[in-house]
């Protein structure tokens, strides 16, 4: 047997990313998880071991990194190809909007179009003063704490049908130190919530559920099957849940609100399955077919 190779001694940050995205893009992984290339992850990688944001780790691209460093970061891009999990799982933390989260296999990893439109302020028209927001299928959390942190003076809201995902929740809530700001309720959507009434009415409500249609869940690459699936599958046309998210909607919803869901590649299927519903089209990085917009006057 070979010795394993010993790491490079007098590397800089930069030499130490190209290092390691080269040792990935050999290894025909599949990206998307907080991270769009093999570059990026190299990048998330090597930040970590100087304990800076990726972002925050471009200023720092001449900082000489020691062999224990180097080592630690050949050694998580080798658990990354080996195993073909998400990097997030690996580091337990992940980045949304330069924000970080804890992350675990109890949920899945942090992202969503949904994040841009609460950082660029897209969605402030819908958020009165001392407005009330919720965050269905919350997940690990995040969406609920970026619509906190953008908009401190509304209460949030947020469920989930997994406890697992809410114990990532709690921990992320606890990180940033939203507790008070951010409710946690456990149930099947509508079903974990106490009943409406006048005063209590939600003003905008944001929703990533899982859409992911049966064909496409079926050829998912492998770090996709490293999370939960309950998160992400949505039945033969991936419009199972939202159905039931759309029928609920208007008892939750005030009289000037808005649902705003994530749909990723389902457009097609939510035009069928919801002909008559004007839905206003979100612009994101990915395109306008990804993200719609529902005023309650529009369900009722």
């Amino acid at each position: 047997m070979d010795p394993e190779p010993q790491a490079p001694e007098h590397v800089t940050l930069e030499q130490c990313i190209e290092l390691l995205a080269q040792k990935l893009e050999a290894a025909d992984l599949h990206y998307g998880h907080g991270a769009i290339d093999a570059r990026s992850e190299a990048l998330w990688i090597a930040s970590k071991q100087i304990d800076l944001s990726p972002t925050d780790a471009l200023d720092h691209l001449d900082q000489l990194l020691s062999t224990k460093q180097i080592s630690g970061a050949l050694e998580i891009a080798q658990t990354r190809i080996d195993t073909r999990k998400p990097l997030a799982y690996i580091l337990g933390e992940a980045w949304l909007m330069g924000v970080p989260f804890y992350s675990s296999e109890q949920s899945i990893v942090p992202r969503s179009w949904i994040a841009e439109l609460i950082a660029d302020g897209s969605l402030e028209p819908w958020l009165p003063a001392d407005g009330r927001a919720l965050d269905l299928c919350t997940g690990n959390g995040s969406l609920a704490i970026l619509l906190a942190m953008s908009c401190p003076d509304i209460h949030v809201s947020a469920c989930d049908i997994s406890l697992p995902a809410l114990a990532v929740a709690a921990r992320n809530l606890d990180r940033h130190g939203l507790i008070s700001q951010v409710e946690l309720f456990s149930g099947d959507l509508w079903d974990a919530l106490p009943e409406p009434y006048d005063d209590d009415r939600f003003d905008l409500i944001i929703c990533n559920p899982p859409y992911v249609n049966a064909h496409s869940m079926s050829v998912l690459p492998a770090e996709y099957h490293a999370e939960p699936a309950l998160a992400l599958a949505g039945g033969d046309d991936g419009m199972d849940l939202i159905r039931k998210i759309i029928a609920g909607a208007p008892d939750y919803l005030s009289e000037r609100g808005a649902i705003l869901i994530e749909i990723g590649n389902e457009y097609e299927h939510f035009k069928k399955a919801f002909p008559q519903i004007p839905a206003i089209w979100m612009e994101v990085s990915a395109g306008d077919q990804q993200v719609l917009l529902i005023q309650a006057e529009d369900l009722r």
